[in-house]
C-alpha cells in the first residue's frame, strides 16, 4: 500500500494494493539470492544467512514518506516475533550518503542493505517504493505488498504468523 498515490502507485483502501501485487511473477518463486553492504557496518548480508526464518524483504527510499512510515512498523513486527521474523531493507537510492540519517529518523534495527547500480532489484523488480517480498522459511515469495499504508503491518504480521507455522 502507499500513502503518497503519485508518488507510489498504490490506489484504493488498505488492503487493497495488496491484490494488485500478488500477480507479480516471484509469487510462489524461490526469491533471487543477493549479498549486499549492510550500511550499519555489518559487513555483507545474504538472503541465504537467514535461511530457515519468514523474512520480509523490503525495497525502499529515503526520499518515499511512505518509507518512513513503515519502518517502524517493521521494527515492531520484528520485536514482537522475536527472532522468527527478519526485515531486510534494500535501499534503492543512487547515494547512500542519506540513509544513516534516515535509520536514525527512523528507528530501524533491522538489516538495512544499499543496492549499489540497483542489481537485487532488477531481479526482484519491486513495482513502487516501498515494495515488500514475505518470503517463508524455505525462500519461495508468498506474498508482495506494493506501497505501504499506517495500517497494512496488521496484514504483514498475519501473513508473518502463518508462515511461522
Amino acid at each position: 500500500m502507499c500513502l503518497a498515490l503519485s508518488a507510489c502507485g498504490g490506489t484504493g483502501a488498505p488492503g487493497a494494493a495488496s491484490a494488485e501485487a500478488a500477480s507479480h511473477p516471484l509469487v510462489g518463486a524461490p526469491a533471487p539470492a543477493f549479498e549486499l553492504p549492510d550500511v550499519s557496518g555489518r559487513g555483507d548480508q545474504s538472503l541465504e544467512a537467514f535461511a530457515g526464518k519468514v523474512v520480509i524483504v523490503d525495497f525502499w527510499a529515503t526520499w518515499c514518506e511512505p518509507c518512513k512510515q513503515s519502518f517502524p512498523a517493521y521494527q515492531k513486527l520484528v520485536t514482537e516475533l522475536g527472532g522468527d521474523v527478519v526485515v531486510v531493507a534494500i535501499s534503492q537510492d543512487d547515494d547512500a550518503k542519506g540513509i544513516p540519517a534516515f535509520l536514525a529518523e527512523t528507528g530501524a534495527k533491522f538489516p538495512v542493505l544499499w543496492d549499489d547500480g540497483k542489481s537485487v532489484a532488477k531481479a526482484y523488480d519491486p513495482p513502487t517504493m516501498p515494495t515488500a517480498f514475505v518470503l517463508d522459511k524455505s525462500g519461495i515469495v508468498r506474498f508482495v505488498h506494493k506501497g505501504y499504508r499506517v495500517g497494512d503491518e496488521a496484514t504483514l504480521e498475519e501473513e508473518a504468523r502463518s508462515l511461522l507455522r
